[in-house]
Order: C-alpha cells, then sequence, then structure tokens
C-alpha cells in the first residue's frame, strides 16, 4: 500500500457536503458555483455515500477555514461602474467607481501584492484610480494617437472608453480589466 502524504479523508459523504452548506448558508446553486460544479452534480453529491475526487480536499478546506466563503463573495456593486481587474483568468480585484462623486471602492481577491491594482494600498483615491486606469491605456502623448484612436472608433482619449475597446491590455502582460 502506498504511503500517504497528506493528511485528508479518502472520501467524503452526502451528509457532509449537506452539513458544510449549511454551515455556510449557501444554496445547492450557489455552492456549485463556489467549488466550480453543477448543481446536478451538487444534488447527486448529496445523495451519495461515498465521494471521492478534488471535492474532498475542498470540502476539507472550506470546512476548517469558513471565512473563505466570505471572502470571496462579490459586494453589491456601488457606484456606476465596476471594473474587474484580472490576471489570465484570476479575478485580482473588483473596483466599484462613483465618478459623479469621485469615490473608488477596492475589493481585493488575492494576497499576491504584484496582482492587486494598487499594490499595498487598500484605500485608493480617485486621482490614483485615474492614474491607474490611464496607466493600461496608451499614453496621451503618444504618436499619431489620432490614428489610434480612429483604429478604435473612438472620437477622443478617454481611458474608460479605451479600455472598453482594449480590455486594457498591454503587451507582454497578462493582466487586463473587464468594464461592468
Amino acid at each position: 500500500m502506498k504511503q500517504k502524504r497528506f493528511a485528508l479523508p479518502e472520501y467524503i459523504t452526502g451528509k457532509d457536503i449537506k452539513g458544510l452548506r449549511a454551515r455556510l448558508g449557501l444554496t445547492q446553486e450557489a455552492f456549485a458555483e463556489l467549488v466550480s460544479a453543477s448543481k446536478p452534480t451538487v444534488e447527486r453529491w448529496e445523495r451519495s455515500e461515498k465521494i471521492t475526487g478534488p471535492i474532498v480536499t475542498l470540502v476539507k478546506i472550506l470546512g476548517e477555514e469558513v471565512d473563505v466563503c466570505e471572502e470571496l463573495k462579490i459586494p453589491e456593486r456601488k457606484g456606476n461602474l465596476r471594473l474587474w481587474y484580472m490576471y489570465n483568468s484570476e479575478v485580482c480585484a473588483i473596483i466599484d467607481v462613483d465618478e459623479r462623486m469621485q469615490k473608488v471602492r477596492l475589493y481585493n481577491y488575492t494576497v499576491d501584492i504584484f496582482k492587486r491594482p494598487f499594490g499595498k494600498n487598500e484605500k485608493p483615491s480617485f486621482a490614483e484610480y485615474e492614474e491607474f486606469v490611464e496607466g493600461r491605456c496608451f499614453p496621451r502623448t503618444r504618436d499619431k494617437m489620432k490614428i489610434m484612436l480612429d483604429a478604435l472608433e473612438l472620437p477622443f482619449y478617454e481611458p474608460i472608453m479605451i479600455i472598453r475597446k482594449t480590455e486594457g491590455r498591454m503587451a507582454e502582460d497578462d493582466f487586463w480589466i473587464k468594464v461592468e
């Protein structure tokens, strides 16, 4: 018999899934979203006597770290603009902006400060936000900027309009922005 390397159960039961889901206060649909499964899969698990696979490890972690669920929840949108700051497919941060009131709310979803849009800064000012979005665009002073704006079908230089078209993608950079 192969020696185990990790102190994990070999399997879990449907009762374990139901119990964890109840502790987290999640519906089957919400739990399915949390663990990247379908609702029918969660329904099947909850009827099962023996469940194996990656869900065993995930249930163990979620059972020990119930705050993780709260930390991953997406808050209600505050402001007229929401930006999703992404690294490949990973959500690094959500930035809610109220342009009229010039308020910025930042929700970081990574502990890696290099993947955070404002690094260690948890409460960016509106000016810092403006500098950040402009930094995800080509410079205002770029030679032949009018040609670039024409190619994007934009009438003038406006960072959010540029980001809507380009997703704020930069050369040799895996960060990008989804505008909601």
